[in-house]
């Protein structure tokens, strides 16, 4: 089992880097022929686009406009196969303009991929893509805690606001 799971991991990381190879091309339809025909691709913006023709067609503007000879660049950090022929990724990557030489800390994304064997190939199904802004979660004890419940508490006094679900 061990060595089916390490054969399908380097080709999913194979996928991944043909994926960034394609981007950093240029070149749309290869970008798509990593994709299913029903997949979907969330954008770090939250746009939601639905088929490997939409995923093509905003590439093909994004790479003659505003992100020409622009670089996909990344890695894969994990891959977890839910079943033989259906697999999760995790991986970190970016987009480095052509102006620069390194990427800013700020534009760096976390891609969720999910991978499904197609026609016996790899190919994505889903993508999600997010921007890496950690925030630190507040102890209860802290100002920003204390004035949250603070705040629900005046807001339910005077009722307004959503209605409790009883937490």
């Amino acid at each position: 089992m061990a060595i089916v799971a390490r054969a399908a991991d380097a080709t999913l990381t194979e996928l991944f880097d043909r994926m960034c190879a394609a981007w950093t091309a240029g070149d749309a339809d290869a970008y798509g022929a990593c994709f299913t025909e029903d997949a979907d691709y969330v954008s770090y913006d939250g746009t939601h686009a639905r088929g490997r023709q939409a995923v093509v067609d905003n590439h093909d503007r994004l790479f003659r406009g505003v992100l020409t000879g622009s670089a996909l660049v990344g890695r894969v950090e994990s891959i977890r196969h839910l079943r033989p022929d259906v697999a999760v990724l995790h991986a970190t990557g970016s987009v480095l303009m052509p102006w620069r030489a390194r990427l800013p800390e700020r534009r760096l994304s976390r891609q969720t991929l999910v991978a499904v064997r197609d026609d016996g190939a790899w190919r994505i199904a889903a993508l999600h893509n997010g921007r890496v802004r950690p925030v630190t979660i507040p102890e209860p004890a802290s100002m920003p805690s204390r004035m949250s419940r603070a705040m629900t508490a005046t807001a339910r006094a005077l009722g307004i606001g959503h209605a409790s679900s009883g937490r």
